[in-house]
């Protein structure tokens, strides 16, 4: 059993692995949950994740094809004896916190643990679609595995931690809005109804997405970042509803340099994604001042406009 479970960002496909097209995930480790016991049982009563935890056993034992693969017996006692999930991820910023519990349950509480990363993707969907209404079972999934991957529907190519480039810098860009993740799978699976809407969604967007994680596996820049664009492009014409007002600058400007944005996790607030590879000049963009090291995981700097930058 692993001491704590990793946040997760999906670099790409939060939305086109709807349709069983690729994504690109990888753990962000600023951000984690681990198990704890309470000092005394009465503190617990009050906590928060060991009250949501009681509904979550509750519902898996609720549910046939859960409740046999996990030891809920155990999972109950535990929880009467003050068990919860301490965790430092932030919730509604789309970073995987309820994707954080799911792991944790699952990897103290199964009865057989499975190895077969699609098996469990389906599983852990099942499992969280307690939180969202419906879950495609990817966030888990990075939490679980706690290391990089790109899932297509063949299967989980693991990828080494050190995959990315070093000339293409990610950050985290903070909308200082919280995401309500169920409101916005909803409108778009409404939204894919519309037999228009969804021909141009896989013609010209999930290429797109596509490109973006071929091109970043590969060390392709250039290709990349065009990439990148198109995909800035897509999500305001297909999924404007999850990009925030106060970002929207950053989706519709031309840079004069390498940078563009994508939204995290469902959008509609939480962080948005950002990438360059000239650190230098996207942190005047966002007024910042230029220091040695930015760029090193987990720096957090004040931005212009009331934002907070976490560079990855």
């Amino acid at each position: 059993m692993r001491d704590r479970y990793y946040s997760k960002v999906i670099l790409f496909g939060e939305y086109s692995m709807i349709f069983d097209a690729t994504a690109l995930m990888i753990p962000l480790k600023r951000f984690s949950a681990q198990w704890q016991f309470p000092q005394s049982r009465n503190k617990a009563a009050s906590l928060t994740s060991n009250q949501s935890l009681q509904r979550f056993c509750q519902y898996l034992s609720e549910k046939e094809e859960l409740s046999g693969l996990l030891d809920l017996q155990d999972l109950r006692r535990d929880l009467d004896d003050g068990l919860f999930l301490a965790s430092i991820v932030p919730s509604g910023y789309g970073l995987g916190s309820s994707g954080t519990l799911v792991a944790a349950v699952y990897d103290r509480y199964a009865v057989q643990k499975s190895d077969d990363y699609l098996q469990l993707k389906t599983l852990f969907g099942q499992m969280e679609s307690h939180f969202h209404g419906s879950s495609s079972g990817i966030d888990p999934l990075q939490c679980y595995l706690g290391q990089p991957f790109k899932i297509t529907p063949e299967g989980v190519q693991l990828l080494s931690d050190d995959f990315l480039k070093k000339d293409i810098h990610i950050c985290l860009i903070d909308t200082k809005i919280k995401s309500n993740t169920k409101p916005l799978v909803n409108h778009f699976k409404a939204q894919r109804e519309n037999p228009e809407f969804l021909s141009r969604f896989q013609a010209e967007y999930v290429p797109c997405v596509t490109s973006c994680i071929n091109s970043m596996i590969e060390g392709n820049k250039e290709l990349f970042f065009n990439s990148l664009k198109q995909l800035s492009n897509g999500q305001m014409e297909f999924l404007r509803p999850m990009i925030t007002d106060n970002t929207l600058d950053l989706f519709a400007t031309d840079f004069d340099f390498h940078f563009g944005v994508k939204i995290s996790g469902s959008g509609g607030g939480g962080y948005v994604l950002g990438f360059t590879d000239d650190v230098a000049k996207a942190s005047e963009l966002f007024s910042l001042p230029c220091h040695s090291n930015v760029g090193m995981q987990g720096q957090r700097e004040s931005m212009g406009g009331g934002f907070d930058v976490i560079w990855l």
